[in-house]
């Protein structure tokens, strides 16, 4: 796509003011031939950004979206070529009860396909307050609630939750797709896969790379393919831990004193402020989640020590649900890399990784993670025993 800004306009960023904010680009992507398309924008805070990605998937001679993202002129444009060749938008699904970047897109999403029947994942939430659908532009006469009223598309598709898992003020559930025709998993936040090259989308816009490849704020944003594959890294490093062992944050005194130079007095650069100071063997850690030949996959280290460090059993429960449906070849995440494989071989091996490492990590790059969720405990904001609400 080489559209105007105008197309990728998303008025509605305020309400969860990420990054790239009011311009979404978009790539498009078909990861089965006439079958399963991909539409992925970037976001997140201060230049850490990643892909994340909605999905169109031909059920019959219908479509139906998972995962919705902000939808912009130049992303509903691409979906009405699809409707064109196979079929109208009959369903939405939001197969998550947390992940807010797919939430704040569904309302303006389901006015742009008003014949489109909606499935929520159970357990949708709203902060401050707890509101009716309607009030939040989900149309309540045409929403459905996954499991309870049952599933959509049950000959094409067959649905597994993961979860419910007791997070405190709210819960984490994913319901997770298993699309027959195509033999591939639809997941949002369950499981990754990462490779070591940085993702198409940054081509639209390298900046976020080129920001975190440098060592101190004065360095200039400079191009290059060593620079574009340090800084994914460091991105990758950001979004797996928020706080990354061989990360320290330099004093206010170093960090002004390479802020403004004169080529750095610009938005792009952020005028300089650059609070990062990457330690020897920081590029040892990043490594270690990605895949040089084919991405690698994982369960989100964030999502592993914040949401499962005591729910481990719902996650191999999970696991097992999935090692048993039949024919199952790949791996599509909202997150990262798209079409992955994914066989009964590649699920062993992760449950194998999963028995032989320590679950409740606290050193090293997780010490970070660790801290906090011990913090949260410690105020009684996450139970002891994630599981137990919802045992019943």
């Amino acid at each position: 796509m080489n559209n105007s800004a105008s197309e990728q306009k998303w008025k509605w960023w305020p309400l969860l003011p990420l990054y790239p904010y009011g311009r979404r680009r978009t790539i498009f992507r078909e990861l089965v031939p006439n079958q399963i398309w991909s539409f992925e924008q970037l976001q997140g805070i201060y230049y850490v950004a990643v892909p994340v990605r909605l999905l169109v998937i031909r059920v019959k001679n219908e479509l139906m979206i998972i995962n919705p993202l902000p939808p912009t002129s130049e992303l509903l444009k691409e979906i009405d070529l699809l409707q064109k060749k196979i079929g109208p938008v009959k369903t939405i699904v939001l197969p998550t009860a947390s992940g807010l970047e797919h939430k704040i897109g569904l309302p303006a999403l389901a006015r742009a396909f008003p014949n489109a029947k909606i499935w929520l994942c159970p357990g949708q939430w709203s902060f401050p307050f707890q509101l009716p659908f309607d009030w939040l532009g989900i149309p309540s006469n045409r929403t459905n609630i996954l499991l309870a009223d049952g599933f959509p598309h049950g000959d094409d598709c067959e649905w597994i939750s993961l979860g419910p898992i007791d997070i405190g003020l709210a819960r984490f559930q994913e319901i997770s797709c298993f699309h027959k025709p195509t033999k591939s998993l639809l997941v949002t936040d369950a499981l990754v896969g990462i490779e070591a090259t940085p993702p198409e989308l940054f081509n639209l816009d390298p900046t976020p790379l080129l920001f975190h490849s440098r060592e101190k704020g004065s360095e200039e944003l400079i191009d290059s393919p060593i620079a574009r594959r340090k800084g994914w890294l460091r991105l990758v490093l950001f979004a797996s831990y928020l706080k990354p062992e061989k990360l320290e944050i330099p004093k206010i005194k170093e960090i002004l004193e390479n802020s403004f130079k004169p080529k750095m007095r610009n938005k792009r650069s952020h005028f300089g402020i650059y609070p990062f100071a990457w330690q020897e063997g920081w590029d040892l850690s990043a490594k270690k989640l990605v895949g040089e030949k084919t991405p690698l996959i994982q369960i989100a280290p964030v999502i592993e020590r914040l949401v499962f460090p005591r729910g481990k059993k719902a996650f191999i429960s999970w696991l097992n649900k999935i090692e048993s449906l039949k024919g199952i070849s790949f791996l599509i995440s909202a997150h990262y890399s798209g079409k992955v494989r994914f066989t009964t071989n590649e699920i062993r091996a992760l449950k194998v990784k999963i028995d032989n490492s320590n679950w409740e990590k606290t050193q090293g790059d997780f010490k970070f993670l660790s801290w906090f969720d011990q913090k949260l405990l410690n105020f009684g904001i996450v139970p002891k025993n994630p599981l137990k609400k919802f045992s019943d």
